[in-house]
């Protein structure tokens, strides 16, 4: 009885089920990770309340809150990068006893979006907050900004000392990162993976982002990254941070050294994003600069400890002068009217007949 052969199968062929084999697992991981941009109204319902407006702002439709006594000082307060105006919530609610506060989601960010404007730099959102300023009609404030934010309010207190009467910073940006880039704005910025890597499970990035932002581990609740994860799917968001981490320069730190207006500082001493040695900076460069350290908060202290930070806000707000108000104009008298010219011709005065 002759052997059996065996049948073995063409070397093209099984390279083909192992190419086919790998684009079919590469397709099921893709289809697993996308994380696709959420309907707008979806969002809004969810994060909005009716503390909540929405305001043209330069051309876009801003989210905006603005709590308190409206007749007290207001406060503005700013965000940093990937945040929304729900960081300030409990500074609103215990703030808001004393001053007038307002938050925005700043463009690209929360339930704002993008702009017509579509650019993303320290400069584009100083001049927004110009805007939105003077569409709330406010002269003069104090002015409050964290992280990215503080860069922002720093920025505006320098290039518009007459609008500020106080600026407060929060675990600011300030001054040129000292080590290694982060790793999402390093993979940002690579091209092609950067531009695909921002619609891959934001969720997951959003956790490992506020695992280094919080010194406790027990402030990144589900809902917390939920919230991250959620907002940073609303449309054009995801775009605005890949254009915001390609375009960003280093900081310029020069302007703080001519700052006149009244600051304090407040920071985290564990904070892992900003180094607490940048605090010291800030305090030396602004002349008369306060500063607090809370030795147990990293990098959103008005979240991890609000009524500590919001109790040294109010402190330092207090010693500041309420803005003076605006001068009465009283309106112009009307004309005198013109004397008759005798020599004018006058209108003929026809009786009525009976």
């Amino acid at each position: 009885m002759a052997p059996r052969r065996r049948r073995t199968e063409a070397p093209g062929r099984r390279w083909s089920l192992y190419l086919l084999f790998a684009a079919g697992a590469l397709m099921g991981v893709v289809l697993w990770a996308y994380a696709p941009t959420l309907p707008p109204e979806i969002l809004i319902a969810r994060y909005a309340d009716d503390r909540s407006k929405f305001i043209d702002i330069g051309g876009v439709r801003a989210h905006v809150r603005d709590q308190g006594d409206p007749d007290a000082t207001p406060l503005v307060l700013i965000h940093g990068a990937q945040e929304s105006l729900h960081a300030w919530g409990d500074w609103a609610r215990d703030l808001g006893r004393q001053v007038r506060v307002i938050s925005v989601d700043l463009p690209g960010h929360g339930l704002t979006g993008t702009w017509p404007r579509d650019e993303y730099t320290l400069e584009a959102y100083t001049d927004f907050v110009e805007v939105l300023v003077d569409t709330l009609r406010l002269e003069r404030f104090a002015l409050a900004g964290h992280s990215m934010g503080g860069a922002v309010a720093w920025s505006f207190a320098a290039t518009r000392p007459d609008r500020v009467s106080a600026l407060i910073l929060i675990d600011s940006a300030g001054y040129p990162r000292q080590g290694e880039t982060p790793w999402p704005a390093r993979l940002a910025r690579l091209p092609v993976l950067g531009d695909v890597a921002i619609y891959f499970r934001p969720e997951r990035l959003a956790q490992r982002s506020l695992t280094e932002v919080y010194a406790d581990p027990a402030m990144v609740t589900p809902e917390r990254v939920r919230r991250y994860d959620e907002l940073q799917r609303f449309p054009g968001n995801r775009e605005a941070t890949l254009q915001r981490a390609r375009a960003q320069e280093p900081l310029d730190p020069t302007p703080l050294k001519r700052l006149k207006v009244p600051t304090l500082i407040l920071w985290g001493a564990m904070d892992r994003c900003i180094p607490v040695a940048d605090a010291f900076r800030f305090q030396r460069d602004i002349k008369g600069a306060k500063l607090e350290i809370f030795e147990k908060l990293g990098h959103n202290p008005m979240e991890e400890a609000p009524e500590a930070t919001a109790a040294a806000v109010a402190a330092f707000l207090a010693t500041i002068p309420a803005p003076a108000p605006l001068p009465i104009v009283p309106p112009a008298a009307p004309p005198e009217p013109a004397a008759a010219d005798p020599n004018a011709v006058q209108p003929a005065v026809i009786p009525e007949k009976d």
